[in-house]
């Protein structure tokens, strides 16, 4: 049996560190996938079934595009329900083919099974903003400073770059601090 904590925990690194192989100790074998994309900075598809496909969508073909990938959840899952959780969460990356940086924030709906595997997963991204190359180096230094996974909106604000595009992230960040 895993707790939440941990099945999150082991996504997050499945997925930051483009390690498919660790998605069938985080999800359920016939576990599902919805996003909900709120941007067109980004795309997926809109569904997924099963831990190999779930894998391949967030994984494997993310992993062909995207390196440098930095994801914090801006909260803890709580002992009070544990079959669900959700928290707000942001990421930061590049794009392998030219550098470019990527910052987006959204929320994560998770359903966890008896056993603590992942049953439903629900991501929706809400903001997704790019930025030049030129500000790869500014912003994985703010990121790998973040504590990881589990940080606060507070540690995120802290040392945020000031970079145009920023203020969007900036704000969503605040207003889960005021959720909390």
């Amino acid at each position: 049996m895993i707790i939440p904590a941990a099945a999150v925990e082991t996504y997050i690194l499945a997925k930051d560190g483009n390690r498919p192989f660790l998605m069938t100790r985080a999800f359920a074998a016939n576990a599902e996938l919805e996003m909900v994309v709120k941007t067109d900075a980004i795309s997926f598809p809109s569904t997924a079934r099963g831990v190999s496909e779930i894998a391949d969508v967030l994984v494997r073909r993310f992993g062909v595009d995207y390196e440098n990938v930095y994801t914090v959840c801006l909260s803890r899952p709580s002992d009070a329900d544990p079959c669900h959780f959700a928290c707000r969460w942001l990421v930061g990356m590049s794009t392998k083919s030219d550098g470019q940086v990527r910052v987006g924030c959204g929320r994560y709906d998770w359903t966890f099974g008896s056993d603590g595997l992942v049953e439903k997963l629900v991501i929706t991204i809400d903001i997704m903003n790019l930025f030049p190359a030129a500000e790869l180096t500014a912003t994985m230094a703010w990121l790998s400073r973040l504590p990881y996974p589990w940080c606060t909106p507070g540690d995120v604000l802290e040392g945020m770059p000031k970079a145009a595009g920023f203020a969007a992230i900036e704000a969503y960040v605040k207003q889960a601090q005021l959720a909390r």
